[in-house]
């Protein structure tokens, strides 16, 4: 229709994107709704969010170098990461604000999945890192044509703090040995730990040295930072051309100082990923773990954004873009990406409000790939090491933990316990756990609901109280809620407190079941149900409900119970009930 209003087929407290170019503009975003994250292109805003790609160049290319090196990858596919998938996302998703490249906790669950399959950086682990991708990539789309998108929901954001900080401890502690100049062998965080510190005698002090440099240079631009406003060219990229300017001029290479080697330019070199059947079953577990963390960190991260500049986001078109620049990033040479958190709060922070500037960046190491890879083969490994180091322990949230134990100590306890699995077992286990325990939580609710008995105050407000033996709302009533959905495991809770409510205290005629937290029943619970209103009733007990939803009033009828419960059942609020039991037993209310 014409006349139909913009915000149709909004979610409900969406904002209208701003649109400076007219009615045409608004025909083509109904007609190529993907691209919302990058139209409709504010003019005024356009100078601000080619700065903050300009920008989130400069902070995430020694990043997604950094990552290539945890995933095992040749240095080079990480500015892939920055290309092809970046600008792939920036069309067809929804948000305008996520940043989708290479990451760290992805990286380190590759590089787990590929050790002992193929040798770190050859032709065929390049290839099985595809063929992740791509199953990672399918796992996505497929998620977005069954329409499963809610499933990003079920990882918590205490599980993701418990997880990213596992990751940085194993990222950091990965590191040691290249900024150390020794050889670590053992495969899991605690040996190779040990290893390292066997191995401190023999310790490299040029490579110490240059560790050291790029630390003192990343932290003090940090510093410096904080005290300027405006953009700034990021410390990590100062320490790497530093790095690479003084590995040049004082022959690093030459002086037994290990470097990364010649780095190909040019364009990505296209072509297919491993596809054999045996390579999938290997690889599968380290997908679908690489799909839960994509799936739940770049939902969070695009919700949070959202939610902050009141914009329309689709977590189902944001599955399509995710899932399409995985498959891109698996036939042109390069691994597994994410949405990135610390890279949108770049672009955020730079004043970038649109996937234009994510193309920006695109563009700019477009050029770098073309012109720029020649001094990237002097820059030293302790170098990168020392970054990645850094990155990792920007992932370690000692403030989210705290956070967690002071609100919540179950929680906490999960968190920790998610941290320890990854530190001790692994990514891979840690991510199970992690849903596994993000899943146990969730019943744990569930399954201990908080009901109670609904009371009259002195001021004539409803208030509620724990369930006792023998509580009564007043003398022959007792108004009972139960505090969450009625299934098979929290059934046996509501005839627990039915039973302890009837057989103590004084006698009751009257039971109402008050529903307002119910918004399911269940057939197990059902029959529980069914089960509790017959031994009321055997007592003589009147057995009524009040503020039923009207689907869960449909299951109630379709179960028989609502026939089993007699004549008038049904009360629209605890007072209405309150008001019928006062009329039936001639008692005159307030």
């Amino acid at each position: 229709m014409m006349n139909e209003p913009e915000t149709a087929g909004k979610p409900e407290g969406a904002a209208t994107l701003p649109d400076s170019s007219g009615a045409r503009q608004r025909g083509w975003l109904r007609a190529l709704p993907a691209m919302r994250g990058l139209l409709p292109i504010d003019r005024s805003q356009v100078p601000a969010d080619l700065l903050a790609g300009l920008t989130l160049a400069a902070l995430g290319i020694p990043e997604v170098l950094g990552y290539a090196k945890i995933a095992g990858m040749p240095v080079v596919t990480g500015l892939y990461t920055m290309l092809l998938p970046m600008a792939v996302f920036a069309v067809l998703g929804s948000s305008r604000h996520l940043v989708v490249a290479a990451d760290s906790a992805t990286a380190v669950i590759l590089a787990a999945a590929l050790t002992g399959l193929a040798v770190a950086g050859s032709q065929r682990y390049v290839q099985l890192a595809g063929l992740a991708a791509l199953l990672a990539g399918a796992m996505l789309l497929l998620t977005r044509l069954a329409r499963l998108g809610f499933l990003a929901n079920f990882l918590s954001r205490t599980l993701l703090v418990g997880f990213l900080t596992g990751v940085g401890i194993q990222v950091a502690a990965g590191q040691l040995p290249d900024m150390l100049g020794v050889t670590a062998a053992g495969e899991q965080t605690p040996a190779k730990l040990w290893d390292t510190l066997r191995a401190l005698p023999h310790l490299s002090r040029a490579d110490v040295a240059v560790s050291a440099g790029v630390i003192l240079v990343v932290l003090a631009a940090r510093k410096v930072t904080r005290r300027i406003p405006g953009p700034l060219i990021p410390g990590a990229l100062i320490a790497v051309i530093l790095a690479i300017g003084v590995s040049r001029a004082a022959d690093l290479a030459g002086r037994g100082v290990a470097v990364v080697g010649p780095v190909p330019g040019g364009l990505p070199s296209f072509g297919l990923p491993a596809l054999g059947w045996q390579d999938a079953a290997a690889l599968i577990g380290a997908a679908a773990s690489m799909f839960v963390v994509i799936l739940a960190q770049s939902a969070a991260t695009s919700r949070a954004y959202a939610v902050k500049y009141e914009e329309a986001f689709s977590e189902d078109t944001d599955l399509v873009g995710l899932g399409a620049a995985n498959t891109v990033a698996a036939f042109s040479g390069t691994f597994v990406v994410n949405g990135s958190p610390t890279k949108v709060q770049m672009v955020d922070s730079s004043g970038g409000r649109s996937q234009l500037a994510q193309l920006t960046t695109a563009a700019v190491v477009l050029l770098v790939l073309l012109l720029l890879t020649g001094p990237l083969a002097y820059l030293p490994a302790a170098a990168l090491a020392a970054v990645v180091f850094l990155i990792a322990i920007g992932l370690i949230d000692v403030g989210g933990m705290r956070l967690i134990l002071a609100a919540r100590r179950h929680e906490f306890a999960v968190a920790l316990l998610t941290t320890a699995a990854v530190v001790v077992l692994g990514v891979e286990y840690g991510i199970v756990i992690a849903v596994i325990a993000s899943i146990i939580e969730h019943l744990r609710h569930s399954y201990n609901p908080r009901n109670g008995v609904l009371a009259k105050s002195p001021a004539g407000h409803w208030q509620t109280a724990p369930v006792a033996p023998g509580a009564r709302t007043e003398e022959g009533l007792v108004v009972y809620r139960f505090g969450t959905s009625l299934y098979y495991a929290n059934a046996s809770r509501l005839l627990d407190d039915v039973t302890a409510l009837v057989g103590h205290g004084g006698p009751l005629r009257w039971i109402v079941l008050d529903c307002a937290a119910i918004a399911d029943i269940d057939y197990t619970a059902s029959a529980v149900l069914t089960t509790v209103i017959e031994h009321a009733h055997q007592r003589h007990i009147r057995f009524v409900v009040t503020t039923v939803l009207g689907p869960v009033r449909e299951q109630l009828d379709r179960y028989g119970i609502s026939a089993a419960l007699g004549p008038n059942p049904y009360y629209d609020t605890p007072g209405e009930a309150l008001e019928a039991f006062h009329a039936a037993e001639g008692v005159s209310g307030e």
